[in-house]
């Protein structure tokens, strides 16, 4: 009876692998070879961007064994994505689990491409957390840490749960010694993003800030021991149109605290273009607010 049952168990793994496998693809060469999932099947390929070393000559390999060139559409360095559109028709696109449902414990399959052949292994989903911010800012919409193994090809792959709906894709490079699984909401919101405008658009205030120390006076009354600078006040940005001065002091935007430039950009997601924050500055020895409307520009600048 207990073979019985392990048979049907392995019988039932094999055939989700190799159903998850047919929308798994290979991206690169054989020296750096990473995953990509099938997202649309027009031939649109979300992949990691860590390991997309070109913009250009990247070659996929189909789960039918074809070869066929694609092109970068954009990359998001911020939440570890970039984009690929495949000069390819009829592929199978990857279905999506509902990430809410997620929690510690339960098993999972990492599908990679690293070579010709698919590649498969049970692992479980050990940290099913709420939303985080990357370390380059990016905003992912849960953090859900695997025991899947850091090999060559695994940033990129399919991470399917026992139902076969993809959980996420995998990517080593977010967290480190750790194989996460970037979830359904941010892989749709991102790829949207890059289908759309070619890159991630972001909040922009139009400065240039570094850490400084507070005076004593200031560290007394709000319990912190740094602000933000601001070096550069770019001409007719928000900030500028707002009345920041070069040599203001930031203390916090929108209410949120700030200690490094990072935490900054951290704030300026998409969502808050448009919006107006209050930006409380230190401005010779007196503290007072600056109401900024965010504008909107591509790439990481604040």
């Amino acid at each position: 009876m207990e073979a019985d049952v392990l048979t049907q168990l392995s019988t039932r793994l094999a055939d989700l692998a190799a159903r998850g496998a047919a929308h798994v693809v290979r991206v690169g060469g054989r020296r750096a070879p990473s995953s990509g999932v099938v997202w649309s099947a027009d031939g649109i390929v979300v992949t990691t961007h860590h390991t997309l070393d070109r913009a250009e000559g990247v070659v996929l390999g189909l789960p039918s064994g074809a070869e066929v060139e694609a092109e970068l559409v954009g990359r998001d360095p911020t939440t570890d994505l970039a984009v690929l559109r495949a000069a390819a028709g009829g592929l199978e696109p990857a279905a999506w689990a509902d990430e809410a449902a997620l929690r510690p414990g339960q098993l999972v399959l990492g599908i990679s491409r690293p070579g010709r052949t698919p590649r498969a292994e049970l692992a479980t989903l050990v940290r099913a957390g709420g939303p985080f911010r990357a370390p380059g800012g990016g905003k992912i919409g849960r953090f859900l840490e695997t025991t899947v193994e850091r090999h060559p090809g695994v940033s990129g792959a399919l991470v399917l749960g026992a139902d076969g709906a993809g959980i996420g894709l995998a990517t080593a490079g977010l967290h480190r010694g750790a194989v996460l699984a970037v979830p359904p909401s941010t892989l749709s919101r991102v790829v949207k993003a890059l289908l759309t405008h070619g890159e991630i658009r972001r909040g922009y205030l139009g400065i240039a800030t570094t850490p400084v120390a507070l005076p004593d006076e200031v560290r007394a009354a709000t319990g912190e021991e740094l602000g933000l600078l601001v070096s550069r006040v770019e001409p007719e940005s928000p900030a500028a149109r707002a009345g920041l001065l070069l040599g203001d002091a930031i203390l916090s935007v929108g209410g949120e605290r700030l200690q490094d430039p990072s935490e900054l950009l951290a704030l300026l997601a998409e969502d808050r273009i448009g919006d107006t924050v209050t930006v409380k500055v230190l401005r010779a020895g007196e503290v007072r607010d600056v109401a900024i409307t965010v504008g909107a520009r591509g790439g990481g600048t604040s």
